[in-house]
């Protein structure tokens, strides 16, 4: 009985402090935010002791401008074409270091760099690469003659998305590829050797037996990258800030710009509330498949 109690407190000494970590800075920060989405609070109410409720009214407010149809039509298509890329890419790096040649394992670390370079100085050294006056994508496309005047990368309107994917892409392949080839790793080898034995190609082998084999690490790679790319911000805003003419905003920085460009914090929490709850579905579907893989 002594014993059981002692370890109920050795317990709660490794608990507590985690449980008061996400309450204080988690849950107190996300209770605000949907606190105030149904007031109206504004510049002017900021100080105010009693702020009138208002409902449903600024989730109306935000869902009815043309600008959140713009960003959540972005966001998925910001979404959409970086966990592709980042996939197909880190599928194929992944399958290239499996093969076990000399100087694999430092040239797969050496492809973690870019993952661990803080996102703000990635965003700044991709800014100033598509920089169209003296950035050097310019500089070698000009000097190969591949085209006959600089590329408006980040100015112009249809180049602008596809330029913000390509820095995305840079930061999330490396972490594809190493999820999985941790996958590829645990993959037995006898029955390749077997597969190999009854005639069973390369090709072959990756449709039937690969691809069947790593279905649970796909798929939770594949949740992972929508979760980091649907609320990318920080890579956004530094390299366009949303634009331009919105070319480039998505529900992350429509909601930075309601809350502290035009100090509508209300309108500014019921977009990053929506947000939250299109990532709070997902990681639920994430979690569950979490579950069963480990049932399995």
């Amino acid at each position: 009985m002594e014993i059981n109690k002692r370890n109920l407190l050795i317990s709660l000494a490794y608990v507590v402090p985690a449980l008061i970590f996400m309450l204080v800075l988690i849950g107190y920060p996300l209770f605000y935010n949907i606190k105030i989405s149904f007031q109206h609070l504004d510049l002017m109410t900021l100080n105010n002791p009693d702020v009138a409720f208002a409902g449903l009214e600024n989730y109306r407010k935000v869902i009815g401008l043309d600008s959140f149809h713009i960003a959540f039509k972005n966001t998925f298509f910001f979404t959409f074409w970086s966990i592709f890329l980042q996939f197909t890419i880190g599928f194929a790096l992944a399958l290239f270091f499996n093969m076990k040649f000399r100087l694999a394992g430092f040239l797969r670390g050496l492809t973690l760099v870019s993952y661990l370079v803080p996102i703000v100085i990635t965003s700044l050294l991709f800014k100033f690469m598509f920089n169209q006056s003296v950035g050097i994508i310019n500089y070698i496309l000009l000097s190969f003659g591949f085209v006959d005047q600089p590329i408006e990368w980040l100015t112009h309107p249809e180049l602008a998305m596809w330029s913000v994917i390509i820095a995305n892409v840079w930061v999330g392949a490396p972490f594809n590829m190493m999820l999985l080839s941790t996958g590829l790793s645990s993959l037995p080898d006898d029955i390749y050797e077997a597969a190999s034995i009854d005639g069973a190609n390369k090709f072959k082998q990756f449709v039937y037996m690969t691809l069947p084999m790593l279905r649970p690490v796909i798929m939770i790679v594949i949740m992972m990258g929508f979760i980091f790319t649907f609320k990318v911000f920080d890579l956004i805003f530094v390299m366009t800030a949303g634009g331009p003419v919105n070319a480039t905003e998505v529900l992350s920085t429509l909601a930075y710009k309601l809350s502290f460009d035009q100090f509508n914090f209300s309108q500014g929490a019921a977009a990053s509330n929506i947000l939250f709850f299109i990532l709070f579905i997902v990681s639920l579907i994430y979690l569950r498949m979490v579950r069963s893989d480990e049932v399995m």
